[in-house]
Formats: structure tokens, sequence, C-alpha cells
């Protein structure tokens, strides 16, 4: 689907690095687009209110219901109160996906974006979707829930480099897809220096500038782990066909092996609005959305294996993959607990990953049992599980 001249669209997540940039892209193109509405966590009101205010915008959505009076007060001081509808609650930002804008960006960090994007695509919505863990815990949930082929557009910036590059063959021409990884801040440290790393290091990412979460995940290279199952789901091309390679320049950002031994590639400096825009637009282009690379200047780009036995996260993800959508789900899941409690400093930096497989080597035999889930709910039970399970073993910590 080509997104129309003046096409209405809803952030989901408006508050978070995926959001305001998306906010920034629309701000530049205002004859392209109208925001109909905007949903957020409710941890930053100000924000929320300067974005309904600067756009305009009829709705807003409060995760937190609790915020909803404080998000009122904002709006009624800045003189639109009247003019801005506000609702609150997890249903209200399910509602708000559903709403039958021509484009839904969901920028929500977390399993709970699932529902939203089912939403999204159920109404028909273009789904400009950043939040992996929709494809991740979601798997035939989500897919099953277009109304329409090429209804989703993939906005991380991986997943988008493979989306343009597989403009270049057809799906039986595909020999593999490269998955490529800056590395994160621990790029070349071995597993036994790595004991003592503190939040604050680990959230010094090198190149790019994202939420806490995600940027944990990039350290521990979790990230990569959930963006190879995102890859073969999204694209229909199985595990053993996707190669991960650490580029620490973070320009070339992901490729698509071909079988006649071509391989096609997407080049940008780091920039998460190049990925954003082209999720609001595609399948055309839009101008004046990100620097290009400087071919006056000489540059050099490197690539690397990665290291398994220092990052193992993404062989787990692998074998999830492999293993079931519960098994995912699962990953997933765990993962999120264990990085709060990293941050929370109530859990070692290689806790992560190893609360992680702890988890999902108590919950393999039942996970075999039915692998795919039945409905969001039971998918909401299985995590639920998973984090109760997580929370025990790093409370025995």
């Amino acid at each position: 689907m080509s997104v129309l001249s003046n096409s209405s669209v809803v952030i989901l997540g408006s508050t978070g690095s995926i959001g305001t940039q998306g906010l920034d892209v629309i701000a530049r193109h205002p004859d392209r687009f109208t925001v109909t509405g905007l949903a957020a966590g409710g941890n930053h009101v100000e924000l929320l209110v300067q974005q309904a205010m600067r756009f305009r915008v009829p709705e807003v959505a409060v995760y937190d219901q609790s915020k909803v009076p404080a998000v009122r007060a904002a709006l009624e001081q800045a003189g639109a109160r009247a003019s801005v509808r506000v609702s609150g609650g997890p249903d209200a930002v399910i509602a708000m996906a559903a709403s039958g804008a021509n484009v839904v960006l969901n920028g929500i960090t977390g399993s709970i974006g699932l529902e939203p994007s089912i939403a999204a695509l159920k109404a028909g919505s273009q789904l400009a979707l950043a939040n992996k863990e929709s494809v991740v815990a979601g798997g035939h949930l989500l897919f099953g829930a277009q109304v329409r082929e090429h209804q989703i557009n993939p906005v991380d910036s991986e997943h988008s480099a493979i989306w343009q590059s597989l403009r270049s063959g057809t799906h039986a021409e595909v020999s593999k897809l490269i998955v490529t990884a800056s590395g994160g801040p621990f790029r070349g440290w071995k597993r036994e220096d790595m004991a003592d790393i503190t939040p604050e290091q680990a959230l010094h990412h090198p190149t790019w500038h994202m939420g806490p979460v995600v940027t944990i995940n990039s350290s521990t290279l979790m990230n990569k782990g959930l963006e190879v199952i995102e890859a073969s789901r999204l694209f229909d091309v199985p595990p053993d066909r996707i190669e991960v390679t650490v580029h620490p320049q973070s320009i070339v950002h992901s490729m698509v092996e071909f079988v006649d031994g071509a391989t096609i590639c997407q080049a940008s400096p780091p920039d998460m609005r190049l990925p954003i825009a082209l999720g609001l637009s595609a399948p055309g282009r839009m101008g004046d959305v990100a620097a290009a690379c400087d071919w006056t200047t000489a540059a050099t780009w490197t690539f690397e294996p990665l290291d398994d036995e220092a990052f193992p996260a993404v062989q787990l993800a692998r074998h999830c993959l492999t293993a079931s959508e519960k098994h995912t789900a699962v990953l997933n899941a765990a993962n999120e607990q264990a990085v709060h409690a990293f941050l929370d400093h109530r859990l070692p930096y290689l806790g992560i990953v190893d609360t992680v497989k702890a988890v999902l080597d108590r919950m393999d035999a039942e996970l075999r049992g039915n692998p795919l889930f039945t409905d969001v709910e039971e998918m909401g039970q299985v995590e639920l599980e998973a984090r109760r399970r997580a929370d025990e073993m790093i409370n025995r910590q």
C-alpha cells in the first residue's frame, strides 16, 4: 500500500525514541501526514502534551490510567483541554491502534505492543512496525491478523535494510540474510572481563541513541538474537540461512545474499529517521529525511565474526526459533525481567542471559507440548509464568 498525500497517522509510544523521531519526520512533511492520535506510557506527561499541541492531535491515550488526570491538567493549562480527548489504560491504546488510520507507527517497547499491532492490522492500517516483540512473542498471532499482503512495513534499521535489499530479487533467489550488529559497548571483550559491568557502562552505546531496555539488549546482543527471529518470520527465511556479522561503524544496516553470489546492502549513516520515514511512506521515498554517506571523505567499513562465547544470546535465540513459538515468547519475557533487574542493580550483567537460559531450560518440556499459541491470552499466561520464574531466580541471587 502506498501512503498518499495527507495520510492519517497514529503514533504508539510517541514519547519514546521511535515516536519522537517519527514526529520529527512528520514535522518536515506537514503536507504528507496528519497525526490523528498519540499513545504513550505516561511517564513523560509534559512531552506528550507538547506533542499534542504542536501537531493539533484530537486524541491522546495513556497506557498508565493513573496519569490521565495529570495529562488532562497539563492540556488545560496549555489551553487545549476541550479540543483533545484523553483516555487511559491498555484498552485505550489498543482502541487507538484500531482507529483506522492510514498508518500506525508502533514504537512501543515490549510485548505489550502485540495487541495494538494486531488491532492496527485488523483495522486495515499499514503497520510501520518498530515493536520487534510483536513478531518475536506474537508469531502467527500477528501475521494471522493481516487483512492483505505487504501490510507490515519493518522499521527496525536491520529489517528495513533487508526489506529494501529484497527489492533486488525474488524470494526464490535469496541465498541468505546477513544481519549486521554494531557489537555494542563491549565489542572485543571476553566473557571473563564482563563480571563487573555496570548499568551506566552498558547504557553507553557507541553509535545509537535508544531507550534503556533496547540499549541493554544491544550490549548483550540479545537484540540481535531477537532480530534473527524477527527476520526469519518477517521474510520467511529459515534460521540456518540468517547470519550475524559485527560491523562497528553501523553504516551497512544489513544485507541480502542472492544465489548467484551477489550481495545487496543498504548503507547510510546511523539515523533511525530513515527507516521510520520509509515505514511511513513506503513504497515511495521522501526527501529531507536523513544525511547520506559522504563519498568524498575516506572511510573504512569493517566486518568481523560474532564471538558466541562472549555473547551467547544469539545462539540462544536461534535455539528458541527452531524449538517453538512459545520458546521465543519466553525468551523475550524472561529477558525483559532480567534487564529491568540489572538496571535496578539486582542482577549482575552476566546474569541477564544466564537467567533467560535457566528459565528456558526449566520450561522447555512444557513448551514443546503445544508449540503454537491459540490466542493472545494464552501468550500472556506463558509470558507471566516466564516472568515469575525469572523473578524467582533473580531474587535468589
